[in-house]
């Protein structure tokens, strides 16, 4: 999934795109509200964190800006996660108030806050399963595991990430170019045909039922996946 995490902290921000990406995350930076306002902008995330001391101003200026966009680019109800040294009460509840969807203090666990962000992914996708079960396959995106009629599949995590995006998403159509919105980060390069390969990967391993193409629109998994 595709995260933008704005922080002005280079120490924090480097440290959390590098753990986030080991758990799968694809990771932008933007250091001010103007560089990620921009950002949101141009490019579809599923998740943001959010400091609120940035270097061009306070990180509820974006919050507020985003919350009251219309509906289109950016979109309005992306979920942001705050992530501040303010542990105030009063903090919390403005950020809270203003549209955040959730509030840790720094110093935090990594770990925690990974916990907290496939939370606010499941409350965007209007599930409470912590486990994505469809037929025979059950995807687990804590651990990051698939089985297919209770044996487990061996993804890479390029394929991980497709089977995953498609999943929350069940049954609606992702375009190759959503789906790499969500693999990739801007400084990666990307092969023209590395979607079509994965899904070819994903077939082969879960079979040919699982993931389906809509010719000339995209990829989906049916609601009668077996």
């Amino acid at each position: 999934m595709r995260v933008l995490v704005v922080e002005d902290d280079e120490g924090i921000a480097a440290g959390l795109q590098a753990h986030l990406r080991q758990l799968g995350w694809a990771v932008d930076l933007s250091d001010s509200v103007a560089m990620a306002w921009a950002a949101l902008r141009a490019e579809p995330f599923d998740l943001v964190l959010l400091d609120l001391g940035l270097r061009d101003g306070d990180g509820t200026t974006l919050l507020g800006r985003l919350r009251a966009a219309p509906e289109g680019l950016p979109a309005p109800d992306t979920p942001v996660l705050i992530m501040t040294a303010r542990d105030q009460v009063a903090s919390r509840i403005a950020a809270l108030d203003m549209g955040a969807d959730d509030y840790v203090t720094k110093p935090f666990d990594p770990d925690e806050l990974a916990a907290r962000m496939r939370a606010l992914r499941r409350r965007a996708a209007g599930r409470a399963q912590p486990v994505l079960a469809f037929g025979p396959l059950r995807v687990d995106p804590a651990a990051r595991t698939v089985l297919l009629d209770g044996q487990p599949v061996v993804l890479s995590a390029r394929e991980f990430g497709v089977l995953l995006a498609l999943a929350e998403v069940r049954p609606r159509v992702l375009s190759r170019a959503q789906i790499e919105a969500k693999l990739y980060n801007w400084d990666q390069a990307l092969d023209s045909n590395a979607v079509e390969v994965h899904v070819h990967h994903l077939r082969r391993k879960l079979g040919d039922g699982v993931i389906r193409t809509l010719r000339g629109v995209g990829y989906f998994i049916p609601e009668d996946s077996a």
